[in-house]
């Protein structure tokens, strides 16, 4: 570890380098863990999202830019604007890497510029440049420009115009195809006018025991390699999912309307890998090679090339908005990339418009044409108008729980803390449901994957329609997910690891002594000071929830036919299995066990 927290204040120009004391880094290990320490140490939860009261952190863990598998990953940690709760946005590729090789394990931006500005951090040089030049442009565009402005190898994290407009749906992207997708990031950044940091750096990483590292990363390589999970995702990506989410009938279609898309093999992996991949793309030191690079040819105005489609963007931009055409869903997510824009959030709040126009609570004159699912190109032309905020996009760009509010029909966005649903229906995994409703940043499902128990068996076979054992266990991985984004690492990697495998990494890329059990201790210490957060901002129990849909309206085929989400029985036993009081609030006891207070 580097141990240095780089301190950029946009208001009057001032750049400082802080140490990281030690016990900091015993109790957070780094990554999304310290980076909610530093936020919280920091600001008001109560203050503007949007304000220059909100810091932005890039934050990075000890693992991040070593040759630990999957060990490329960075979050951006701030008050999102999409659910006024903390954010804590993850990416890949290979910018983290690129901080740490300048010196840094944290980037801190405060306040906010008059006019657009870039950070450029070349070792121990840190400049606030003017941006003019690029504000306005796409993603890639930026990319290549800042490049020639400052170093053809350097790494860049920006906004695209999404950002800059201040859509709520915004994120941050990097390595022209990776984001940092979720609770609009991006949008803070536009607020501050930071178009990009720009990262070069030649000091590379120390890690405590070398020898050491080498054995238990190389250890965990043949782990991953024999992975059912890991092992396999270079053939499909996580595109691959969408098949089997449709097979077991929890694949959202129309709004989250139906657990089965029609057209679900016309959108599937396989045809993405036969007819329009190019090959696979991974993140700095992965085994994996989940990304896919992609072109589209012979379908007219559609064609390009770009990366993606991931899982979650096929379920954001297709399924969900009951597209079929995979032409249109690959195009719309290279738009996503080039403008910047989570494929997620983009697709839920055009899936949340396109019921709210066909039940009639939109007048056809405020989007201007007829809205109804299935139609691609209006797809295409709402994305875009979405990260420019033209016409009816600028209501778009505020995300789809403030739309459907505005039009008086709120319980039509399917989502948690104003962030909508990942790619499976609640209903028939209701692990997921509780997952939904009490993650810290908005309904999320890196936050505690239950899909992996109530559908693939692992760790455990659980049964997807019973509360029983469902509280206990996405407490645990709730904790552990926490524990994998503190150490820099990719969660699809985590996904084949133990306990034992990240607490042997870590010691020995940092010396500190960390066992198994600590993996539990210290994700849960994160956990608790992100809801301790929350509850400053006025976070309630009443905020952990999910839309009437889920607990009201069963789904009506497949295996999950009749169900509905029992969320109040498993979100008691949930504040139980956490030590919080009936309210949501951590205990006393609870803080003082975990060093907290």
């Amino acid at each position: 570890m580097t141990g240095t927290l780089l301190r950029v204040n946009l208001s009057s120009g001032q750049i400082g380098k802080e140490p990281i004391a030690d016990p900091l880094w015993r109790a957070f290990i780094g990554g999304r863990g310290l980076a909610t320490k530093i936020l919280y140490d920091n600001m008001d939860p109560k203050a503007d999202a949007l304000g220059p009261a909100n810091p932005l952190i890039f934050a990075t863990g000890p693992l991040t830019g070593t040759f630990a598998p999957t060990g490329g990953r960075y979050m951006v940690v701030t008050k999102s604007p999409l659910t006024g709760a903390i954010a804590c946005s993850n990416s890949g590729g290979y910018w983290g890497p690129a901080l740490r090789y300048c010196g840094y394990d944290f980037l801190m931006v405060e306040g906010a510029a008059k006019e657009p500005v870039y950070l450029w951090i070349n070792d121990d040089t840190v400049e606030i440049r003017s941006a003019k030049h690029v504000w306005g442009k796409i993603v890639h565009q930026t990319e290549d420009c800042l490049r020639e402005d400052t170093h053809p190898d350097a790494r860049v994290a920006l906004i695209g115009p999404a950002g800059e407009n201040l859509a709520r749906v915004a994120c941050v992207m990097n390595d022209k195809g990776r984001a940092a997708g979720r609770s609009g990031v991006g949008a803070v950044m536009g607020a501050k006018k930071l178009k990009a940091v720009v990262a070069y750096g030649t000091k590379g990483i120390r890690v405590t025991n070398p020898r050491d590292f080498r054995e238990s990363a190389g250890s965990v390589v043949k782990t991953l390699a024999a992975s059912p999970l890991a092992g396999n995702m270079h053939i499909m990506g996580t595109a691959g999912t969408v098949s089997y989410m449709n097979k077991i009938g929890i694949l959202p279609t129309r709004n989250f309307q139906q657990g089965m898309f029609e057209h679900a093999s016309a959108v599937g992996g396989e045809r993405v890998r036969k007819e329009f991949t190019v090959r696979t793309r991974g993140c700095h030191s992965c085994t994996i090679n989940c990304g896919r690079v992609t072109k589209i040819t012979g379908h007219g105005k559609l064609d390009g090339h770009g990366e993606g489609p991931e899982y979650e963007t096929i379920f954001g931009l297709g399924t969900d908005c009951g597209v079929g055409d995979l032409a249109a869903v690959i195009k719309a997510n290279y738009l996503c990339n080039e403008v910047g824009m989570d494929t997620i959030e983009a697709g839920a709040t055009v899936a949340t418009a396109m019921e709210l126009a066909e039940r009639g609570y939109i007048p056809e004159r405020d989007i201007g044409f007829t809205l109804k699912f299935g139609d691609a190109d209006a797809l295409l032309r709402l994305t875009e108008d979405m990260a420019y905020r033209r016409g009816f996009g600028d209501r778009l760009a505020e995300g789809g729980y403030r739309l459907a509010e505005q039009y008086g029909h709120p319980e039509l966005f399917i989502g948690s803390k104003k962030q909508a649903f990942a790619a499976y229906d609640p209903r028939g995994s209701v692990g997921m449901g509780l997952g939904y409703a009490t993650s810290n940043r908005g309904a999320c499902h890196l936050r505690g994957y239950t899909i992996s128990l109530e559908h693939f068996g692992s760790p455990v076979k659980l049964n997807p329609f019973v509360t029983d054992e469902k509280a206990m266990w996405l407490a645990i991985l709730q904790n552990q997910t926490a524990f994998v984004d503190a150490m820099g690492i990719c969660i699809f990697g985590a996904m084949a690891m133990t306990p034992d495998h990240m607490a042997v990494m870590v010691r020995d890329a940092t010396g500190i002594e960390v066992t198994p059990a600590d993996v539990q201790i210290i994700g849960e210490r994160i956990w608790n000071l992100e809801h301790l957060f929350n509850n400053a901002a006025g976070f309630t129990r009443a905020d952990d929830s999910l839309p009437p849909r889920m607990l009201e309206e069963p789904l009506t085929q497949g295996m999950a036919a009749g169900h509905v989400v029992p969320l109040e029985v498993m979100l008691t036993e949930y504040y139980q299995q956490r030590g919080w009081d009936a309210a949501g609030r951590p205990t006393h006891e609870k803080l003082a066990q975990l060093g907290l207070i």
